[in-house]
């Protein structure tokens, strides 16, 4: 119940019955008969599970707001109540009419995070003797907390939230119960420009280090492509065990010596014990082996009579020799080792070891997706089974989008075949009814993964393992997921081929990398990668080059338009120096290095611009040019009419089935005009690409 303060300018524009989630959609459960939604009135906490959507990679204690410590105190409960439920309500009626407006704070992690804010500025307040309540501070107060705050060292993300919540006190003062120094304490300045947060377009996210990467992306691979059907064989194995497991033990001595009867049988003993020449029986294993529940194992290592003669029967046969570590599957798959041995990649799968693998395979499953696909990692623990789908005829995975968004909207991620294979795999080691990234056992389906422990782990598990799988080691740098993303976006932005991936796997579709900050920054280059990009650049454009000088002599057609013309020129010219000189392909490898040939080979075309002199591309014309940009604007190209577009042969069936498709729209009865005038401009544009090239219409 919420009580008057003596502070108290007058009542809380909210009664303590009204709930605190308001114009949101419920989930099934939350309007069910008894189900609780917090009410604003509760001042112990605001629990939202059960109640709101929690993503993937949250836990439960995350999506609960606990009123404690300093926000005991009724009149910091009251305040911080009050300002967390106009963030969360923005359009609720009474904000609306007083003429409020306020930026939404739709996720509780966000309220939270508000009322920690209050809760710290209440302690600080104290420790610099100011008045217990806000009422006796000023706006100066306020801006010396957040210098305050950045003088100790504190990061400039978490300088910012503290400047937001204080901004969000300042747009909501007027409405508030209780008294807040009257006005912004930074007026006319973001959040970010306060707390000095990336001002000049530079990311702080770091790329992972070229060292950590290459080991970590091969290894991640080996064991989802190389070791996983090996894991997924012994888990069926041990699976068909325990389904067919008695839980009575009638019957078990005659078992056992049938067991041992057969020459074929080898007791299974723990691979450590092996290596330690001292084979310890794995006797949880044995019993299954024998058809029994593994919690039988008793019958053997207890003192009765009867268990002494069993295990006394065993010990013989490890006695004799007749163990083996390959228990549950043999034929593992042969690895080279660093010592230069040939053998299985693991010592052997018991059921401890399987799970340990399994929780390898998901984390290599996690490793390649994450480095692969530009997902965010909140996005990746919201992929569900059977979401690979074909999206304009390519694989792509389909999930949700969590960062910014409210409505959690559907979106689709292009994908290459091996992380197609690395999703399969996370699936068949997921317990999860739903979900692909999940504990995976199956007691902790209600928990969640941790993304960043899910790389440690598997970073620590391959390195412990490399005498048996051969592995290269992985260096153990500081490696956090959305590093993974800035790297992708580095490399994709840094080699050919690269420049659509950019601009649609960072979801900036309106302005391409050239022109938004954000991309650039996640596309600028790392002096740690400076080395291996360069070399890597030059190599692929050369081997390009090369192919279309070889295909060009060979008759075979590269290209059409103006700018493939000039490619051609120049190889005709450089053929006939060759030949000039009766000189081999050596020759022609060293005159293709030396002569100025400017191509920057793209999905859609080619662009033949000198990129320090682009005389004649259309791109720049009216164009207002980023500064410290050289060259196109590949945002801005216009391969229908520019002098140096090259359109190459592979980019025909492109054009082709874009032209068919424009025609399905244009066709379409119900189409809105305005999309109908769209697709005939677009149309327009393929038709004169194709006639470039001539093709008939």
């Amino acid at each position: 119940m919420t009580q008057t303060q003596l502070h108290q300018r007058g009542p809380s524009i909210f009664s303590d019955d009204d709930p605190v989630v308001q114009g949101r959609s419920l989930l099934p459960q939350a309007r069910e008969p008894g189900a609780y939604v917090p009410r604003f009135g509760d001042t112990d906490f605001w629990d939202f599970n059960k109640i709101l959507k929690r993503p993937a990679n949250v836990n439960a204690s995350e999506w609960k707001i606990n009123f404690s410590l300093e926000l005991e105190d009724p009149y910091w409960n009251l305040l911080a109540r009050e300002v967390m439920m106009l963030a969360f309500n923005q359009h609720h009626p009474m904000v609306l009419k007083r003429g409020v407006i306020l930026a939404g704070r739709t996720d509780p992690r966000t309220l939270a995070a508000m009322a920690s804010h209050i809760r710290t500025a209440a302690r600080w307040a104290r420790a610099k003797g100011l008045s217990h309540h806000p009422d006796g501070w000023t706006l100066d107060d306020l801006r010396q907390r957040i210098t305050d705050l950045a003088a100790k060292g504190t990061s400039e993300g978490t300088v910012k939230s503290h400047v937001t919540t204080f901004k969000t006190l300042a747009a909501a003062e007027p409405i508030l119960s209780l008294p807040w120094p009257a006005g912004d304490p930074w007026l006319g300045q973001s959040p970010g420009k306060v707390a000095n947060l990336n001002i000049d377009g530079r990311l702080s996210t770091q790329a992972v280090p070229p060292a950590t990467w290459f080991p970590l992306i091969r290894a991640a691979w080996a064991y989802l492509h190389t070791f996983a059907p090996d894991v997924l064989r012994a888990d069926r194995r041990l699976r068909e065990l325990r389904e067919a497991a008695c839980p009575s033990i009638v019957g078990m001595d005659q078992r056992l010596e049938e067991w041992l009867a057969d020459p074929g049988s080898s007791i299974p003993v723990h691979a450590a014990s092996v290596e330690a020449k001292d084979p310890q029986v794995n006797w949880h294993l044995l019993t299954l082996l024998l058809g029994f529940t593994q919690g039988n194992y008793t019958t053997f290592t207890s003192h009765k009579p009867a268990n002494k003669r069993r295990r006394a029967l065993v010990l013989q046969a490890v006695t004799e020799g007749r163990t083996t570590t390959q228990a549950l599957v043999e034929g593992l798959v042969q690895v080279n080792r660093p010592d230069g041995s040939t053998g299985p990649w693991h010592p052997g799968l018991d059921p401890r070891a399987l799970l340990n693998a399994k929780i390898a395979l998901r984390g290599a499953a996690f490793t390649l997706v994450v480095g692969l696909s530009m997902m965010r990692d909140s996005e990746i623990h919201e992929i569900l089974r059977e979401r690979v789908v074909e999206y304009y005829s390519t694989p792509a995975i389909a999930s949700t989008k969590i960062k910014g968004t409210a409505n959690r909207p559907g979106k689709h991620w292009w994908i290459a075949e091996p992380l197609v294979e690395a999703l399969a795999v996370a699936e068949a080691v997921s317990q999860h009814p739903e979900r692909v990234f999940a504990p995976v056992r199956a007691s902790q389906q209600d928990g969640t993964v941790d993304g960043v422990d899910m790389l440690a782990t598997f970073v620590t598990f391959v390195n412990a393992n490399r005498a048996w799988t051969g592995l290269d080691e992985i260096p153990t740098t500081y490696i956090r997921p959305h590093m993974f993303r800035k790297t992708m976006a580095m490399l994709t932005d840094q080699f050919p081929n690269s420049e659509i991936a950019t601009g649609i796997q960072l979801k900036h579709l309106a302005t391409r990398a050239l022109a938004n900050a954000s991309t650039r920054g996640y596309a600028a280059s790392d002096d740690a990668w400076a080395k291996y990009l360069g070399g890597a650049l030059d190599n692929v454009k050369f081997r390009k080059i090369k192919d279309l000088y070889e295909r060009h002599t060979a008759g075979e057609q590269i290209g059409f338009g103006p700018g493939a013309e000039r490619v051609k020129d120049a190889f005709d010219q450089i053929d006939a120096t060759v030949k000039a000189r009766n000189g081999d392909a050596r020759t022609a490898d060293t005159l293709l290095r030396t002569t100025r040939i400017h191509i920057r080979f793209g999905m859609l075309n080619n662009c033949t611009a000198d990129h320090n002199n682009p005389v004649g591309a259309v791109c720049l014309e009216n164009a207002i040019v980023p500064e410290g940009h050289v060259g196109p604007l590949d945002e801005r190209c216009r391969p229908d009419r520019c002098a140096n577009s090259m359109i190459g042969p592979e980019h025909l069936p492109i054009y082709d089935s874009h032209q068919r498709t424009q025609l399905q729209l244009i066709n379409t009865p119900s189409m809105p005009t305005c999309r109908r005038d769209l697709a005939e401009r677009e149309l327009d544009i393929t038709r004169n690409v194709l006639k470039m090239a001539g093709v008939s219409q």
